[in-house]
């Protein structure tokens, strides 16, 4: 049961598991990344910083799959590729008549974000039989989607996730990029807080310690305790919201003090919009499989006892407790490894422009590169692209399914690195002299605007100069998207204003601002009805004849960053079960 309760409760995975939304130099800057135009079509799971360019090269084993049209017909194409499209009327999707006499790529993915280059590379290790001939392109002359690390005066910060949960399915992706020995795991024992009646609460790490702490009171433990059992109303014949969830199995201060904290974390989102289905499938599958919570853990529990479990791969380092990981120099470690190990398969300024079907089997691409436009033919396609990018990109395929895929809310959010020194936190707030832990999530009824803040010098080491802590925090989300209409400065003080109720002195200094970064579009909500539309998407394609066409990214997997990882797992085994089926196209 503490897995599950660690997902619902007590793990605080920050935005770590959204955040499953970021470049920047020096001083402040907010970077609104034009978001909505089909030039910019790379992946947005949260981006590392700039790589050389390397678009335009291909191994000689692909050169035959790749078709180039001169610059001097760049207007031409332009006029032809981006033709506009009644959207009522009826869609013929476009077919090539192309040559079909040339090979095709086992696999183009589009987006070369986190889960882009996951997918790529669990099709590289994992199917590589199968899958032999892939290509990775990305619109943004960089890797990573939104994975960003930045390196400056002694400091290291991120201005997207921050960390990962360290499953085996990440420890297999990060042992297969090079990089177990980077690894660094934060101290499990490290406490997490929720800000609640103007003081940071410590929130319990597994069920043994749910008796012992005062986030909740006796009350509140034992109606959650009972609804836990199954003693609470029953569930409705609906979907429900995360709210309606919590607050009929756990009771109010469940959801006041722990789950709305968490929501706000997490997804940067509104519980009473959230899908508990989506947003937390698997608490809600325990209710639906075992009756109630507790008898859907038990039930679990048995079945994964009776389950004969493969070995586990000895290389994967074996983490203690409820803990996260990042690496010695940051996140961005990670996409630029993969990307390192694919080579000349990763395409970067590579801005894709239509999507067409061959007339027998299969796909060709085109797209804007700094060579002119290129040409790619693929048995299959993975779109990693955020769903709005995806949208606009299949509209001329199938209205359906961009439709559907038009629907996905991301809402804004910013991340605000700032440093102060060690004598400026509260001496309450100090263990053992020092600032320990995790970091801090704040309830909206809270009267604070920030989403949350992660302890980033103390959960990972060498993170600030000596004297000083180097503090990340969020603010903005689905309750509060008005944060697109403030300065830097604004935000800055905002930040500093909510850190002074609780965690730094009221007569410190300024902060020292070391990185704010704006997300316009940060995180796909999860919202009630959110499998109906993927799922209407997926059919809408499958029914337009779209085979060998998947769809990828963090809106498809969840917003964790391990939930990407452990997705392209799943997506690479789609795709290589397709492919060994040997038809491409119907």
């Amino acid at each position: 049961m503490g897995g599950q309760w660690s997902e619902l409760v007590a793990a605080m995975r920050f935005l770590e598991n959204g955040m499953d939304g970021k470049k920047r130099e020096t001083g402040f800057r907010r970077e609104a990344d034009k978001m909505t135009s089909l030039t910019d079509v790379g992946s947005r799971s949260w981006s590392s910083l700039p790589l050389p360019v390397s678009g335009g090269s291909l191994t000689s084993k692909n050169r035959r799959n790749l078709i180039t049209y001169a610059p001097a017909h760049r207007k031409c194409n332009r006029w032809r590729f981006r033709c506009s499209i009644a959207k009522d009327s009826p869609i013929t999707p476009p077919i090539s008549n192309e040559s079909n006499s040339q090979s095709l790529l086992d696999c183009v993915i589009v987006g070369a974000g986190i889960s882009g280059l996951c997918i790529a590379q669990a099709l590289a290790t994992k199917h590589a039989a199968v899958s032999p001939d892939l290509i990775v392109t990305e619109a943004r002359d960089r890797v990573g989607g939104n994975i960003s690390t930045v390196e400056r005066d002694g400091y290291l910060w991120e201005e997207g996730p921050n960390s990962f949960q360290p499953s085996d399915a990440m420890l297999t992706m990060v042992v297969d990029s090079g990089l177990k020995d980077d690894l660094v795991l934060g101290d499990p024992t490290a406490p997490r807080f929720v800000l609640w009646g103007g003081e940071l609460k410590p929130v319990p790490s597994k069920p043994a310690d749910i008796p012992f702490f005062d986030l909740m009171s006796f009350p509140g433990k034992v109606r959650a305790g009972f609804g836990a059992l199954g003693f609470r109303p029953s569930p409705p014949d609906r979907e429900e919201s995360v709210e309606e969830f919590v607050r009929r199995n756990l009771g109010d201060e469940v959801f006041e003090r722990l789950i709305e904290p968490f929501c706000s974390g997490v997804y940067a989102g509104d519980p009473s919009k959230l899908s508990m289905k989506a947003a937390f499938g698997k608490v809600w599958n325990l209710e639906q499989n075992g009756g109630s919570i507790v008898g859907g853990a038990f039930k679990a529990i048995r079945d994964r006892n009776n389950t004969e479990k493969p070995p586990r791969d000895p290389r994967l380092p074996k983490p203690k407790g409820q803990t996260v990981g990042s690496f010695r120099k940051g996140q961005a470690m990670l996409p630029k490894a993969i990307s390192s190990r694919l080579g000349s398969r990763v395409k970067l300024s590579w801005k894709l422009t239509s999507i067409s079907k061959l007339e027998s089997r299969g796909y060709n691409l085109t797209y804007e590169t700094p060579n002119g436009f290129q040409s790619l033919r693929t048995k299959t396609i993975v779109m990693t692209v955020p769903s709005y990018v995806a949208s606009d990109l299949l509209r001329p395929l199938s209205l359906g399914a961009a439709d559907e895929l038009s629907k996905f809310y991301y809402p804004p959010v910013a991340a605000v690195s700032v440093s102060y020194p060690k004598d400026a936190i509260r001496a309450d707030r100090l263990i053992d002299g020092q600032l320990k832990g995790f970091g801090q999530l704040h309830p909206r009824s809270q009267g604070v605007e920030t989403l949350g803040t992660i302890y980033s010098s103390s959960l990972f080491p060498n993170r600030a100069p000596p004297g000083r802590v180097l503090l990340l925090n969020y603010i903005g989300g689905a309750t509060n998207p008005e944060i697109l209409s403030k300065t830097e400065g604004q935000i800055v003080d905002a930040v500093d204003r909510d850190l002074r109720k609780m965690l730094i002195r009221r007569d410190a200094g300024d902060p020292l601002t070391l990185g704010v970064r704006v997300w316009p579009r940060a995180i796909p909500q999860f919202l009630i009805g959110h499998y109906d539309i993927l799922d209407s998407a997926k059919v809408a394609l499958s029914n337009g004849g779209f085979q060998g066409m998947f769809l990828g990214g963090n809106y498809v997997s969840g917003v964790a960053l391990g939930k990407c990882v452990e997705s392209a797992y799943d997506v690479a085994a789609e795709v290589s079960n397709f492919l060994s089926q040997g038809v491409y196209y119907k």
